[in-house]
């Protein structure tokens, strides 16, 4: 029996040797940034140079929109996601800068506030999370943007501005 005493105790001891070790692991790895992966930005299935598949919706104002109408900037945003409404501002400063022909903003879900802001300076679609037009970018995430040249190819995409070349294509 004290054999049996004695293993438990020093199993005891080394498991909390390990646990502050663990700790103590943590601990610097949090001071020196080392457990942080650097930000990929959102999954995007169409990269430069994709083409966007087919796909026909109507805007809030009653406009068609095709496959064959689109350039320029093209965002998805969603209700309740954080990261869209911070990014909102940016994007509707920046499509004024580009004219509303040169801009479609797609919303999923019901969020009358980001149609609001998106109308006067975009072209605006608002549809299910699976809607025609999430489905011709491939697209599943949000905040996720693209430019689009006059060939209908994506040129840039990323999940901020600064994830485009901010040009205008031609």
């Amino acid at each position: 029996m004290p054999y049996l005493t004695a293993a438990v105790v020093i199993i005891g001891l080394l498991c909390v040797f390990n646990l502050l070790l663990t700790l103590a692991l943590i601990r610097r790895m949090r001071q020196t940034g080392a457990g942080t992966a650097p930000s990929a930005g959102p999954p995007m299935a169409l990269s430069a140079g994709s083409p966007v598949g087919e796909f026909t919706a109507e805007t809030v104002n009653g406009e068609t929109i095709s496959h064959d109408t689109v350039t320029g900037l093209v965002g998805f945003f969603s209700a309740g996601c954080e990261p869209c409404h911070k990014l909102l501002p940016r994007f509707a400063e920046h499509a004024r800068t580009l004219g509303r022909e040169n801009v479609l903003a797609v919303v999923a879900g019901d969020d009358p506030e980001a149609v609001t802001a998106l109308e006067p300076v975009a072209r605006v679609i608002v549809e299910d999370y699976d809607g025609p037009v999430a489905g011709a970018f491939q697209n599943t995430w949000t905040p996720a943007l693209y430019l689009l040249g006059s060939d209908h190819r994506v040129v840039a995409a990323g999940g901020r501005l600064e994830d485009l070349s901010v040009a205008s294509p031609a």
